[in-house]
């Protein structure tokens, strides 16, 4: 194994993903590193049927193991959303200071313990062989009444972790990686790859 392909263009992710699987024995790269391109229609009902989806997708192009994600955030008030539309909620091209300030604002009055909210991360790996692993991590927390942070992206500035008594986007990267649910799921993956 001395290359994994990971299906994402996501800069913030791919620094996320390297520092998590920095010490397996085998090259990191994006699809576009690897010189994949191809557009991935992201359909699936839950965050494992879109990993499965994007790293079977992209597996088509190498012989390489290639993981993917799918990730979002769970608002319990909400529904659970914006759930596996996370990253297209309110649209493609909305910003996550519209998102996050759109999230505040329809929990207007909501009270703390009903502000429960959780990330959610499936990673699926699709070997050469056509087999696919999946597993998933979450990390709890609850939404904030501002954003708050300047590390992380997307809706860390206002998921706060009241156990830390700050917002994910207040800690250090290394601090999130040990506690998100992104780390916990690429922990999981890398114990499947060994």
């Amino acid at each position: 194994m001395n290359r994994i392909i990971f299906a994402t263009g996501n800069a913030g992710k791919m620094k996320e993903i390297r520092e998590i699987l920095g010490d397996m024995d085998a090259e990191i790269l994006s699809m576009k590193e690897a010189g994949i391109q191809t557009d991935i229609v992201e359909n699936g009902t839950t965050f494992e049927e879109n990993a499965r989806i994007k790293a079977k997708a992209v597996a088509q192009f190498t012989k390489d193991i290639v993981l993917a994600d799918d990730s979002g955030l769970e608002v319990d008030y909400l529904n659970k959303e914006p759930g596996v539309y996370s990253a297209r909620y309110m649209g493609e091209d909305t910003s996550y200071r519209i998102k996050n300030a759109n999230l505040i604002e329809r929990l207007n009055g909501v009270p703390d313990e009903k502000r429960t909210a959780r990330f959610v991360c499936a990673v699926a790996a699709a070997f050469p062989d056509g087999s696919v692993k999946t597993v998933r991590g979450t990390m709890e927390g609850r939404i904030g009444y501002e954003e708050k942070g300047e590390n992380g992206f997307g809706y860390d500035p206002i998921f706060y972790l009241p156990e830390y008594g700050c917002t994910s986007a207040e800690l250090s990267g290394k601090e999130k990686n040990k506690i998100s649910h992104r780390g916990k799921a690429l922990r999981a993956i890398k114990d499947e790859l060994k």
